[in-house]
């Protein structure tokens, strides 16, 4: 049975039975009728997830891989900050008139900075140093700029990659771990999603350096579930489970920027029935 609905059900039921509630509390999200959306919240959740072994999808529910995977190219590959270069309407509420999120996400990543090597973006930064120097310790991404928050749409929740690579006994060639630091996982919504997509740029950064993808370790600082979130969780979590789907990549793409989201491939993918119309709070 699939690793990921073990791990998620065991943060859910964490969180449910150990969380903080921010019930009464000055707390920012609202529901759409205006209400204060409150959560119950745990504190410094870490989860990891070895790819060797298996993609980390729930079963308990369908995570769209596709969605997923588009997003990530859309911030990571096309760094973009415009919804109109992206599949989903994932982004609608925090875009302005133009379709644009402001200095966020694909923003950040696309801004180039002086190296000793010359200028770079972070993404090209990650991908040069995997390649001319993979034992660096120094190998990470950051999108929360203080100097532009006041022009994001959205804080970046997902703020962080910090990239490193073992020599696994046994191995020919090198494992690409890394770990994704989140400030804010709304668990319901978000948690599988962005699990899912952060593996899939592992994937994609390691088959085009010529490694492995290994361990992502996902790092949380306020794990979260709402407060009309709690009765379908419950449910959520007394779902069967299934084995993890067939994830991988075209391995013929051994350009980072040649991905498509046709490159993606999923199979055996059998889930339990989809939960609709969740409520978000913005």
């Amino acid at each position: 049975m699939s690793k990921a609905d073990k791990i998620f059900k065991t943060m859910c039921r964490d969180i449910l039975d150990n969380g903080c509630s921010t019930e009464g509390e000055k707390v920012r999200p609202k529901w759409d009728d205006g209400s204060f959306a409150y959560t119950i919240k745990r504190f410094g959740v870490v989860n990891r997830y070895d790819l060797r072994e298996e993609f980390p999808a729930l079963t308990l529910r369908k995570t769209g891989l596709k969605n997923a995977f588009d997003e990530i190219l859309w911030i990571w590959q096309k760094k973009s900050n415009n919804i109109k270069d992206l599949g989903s309407h994932i982004w609608d509420s925090w875009a302005d008139e133009n379709g644009s999120i402001g200095k966020a996400y694909g923003y950040q990543l696309g801004v180039k900075h002086q190296y000793k090597e010359g200028m770079m973006d972070q993404v090209d930064r990650v991908l040069y140093d995997l390649k001319h120097n993979p034992y660096s310790r120094r190998i990470m991404t950051n999108i929360y700029v203080h100097q532009d928050l006041h022009e994001m749409g959205l804080y970046p929740c997902a703020y962080s990659m910090t990239f490193n690579v073992t020599k696994e006994k046994g191995k020919d060639r090198l494992t690409l771990n890394a770990i994704l630091n989140q400030r804010s996982n709304d668990v319901l919504t978000a948690n599988n999603w962005n699990v899912a997509q952060y593996a899939l740029l592992l994937m994609m950064i390691a088959q085009v350096c010529d490694m492995e993808a290994g361990e992502l370790v996902h790092v949380i600082a306020d794990a979260h579930i709402y407060d009309r979130h709690i009765p379908l969780i419950e449910e959520l979590i007394t779902r069967e489970e299934h084995p993890a789907p067939k994830v991988w990549l075209n391995p013929e793409v051994k350009d980072f920027y040649q991905f498509t989201v046709d490159d993606l491939h999923v199979e055996d993918y059998v889930t339990g029935p989809q939960i609709k119309n969740i409520p978000v709070a913005v």
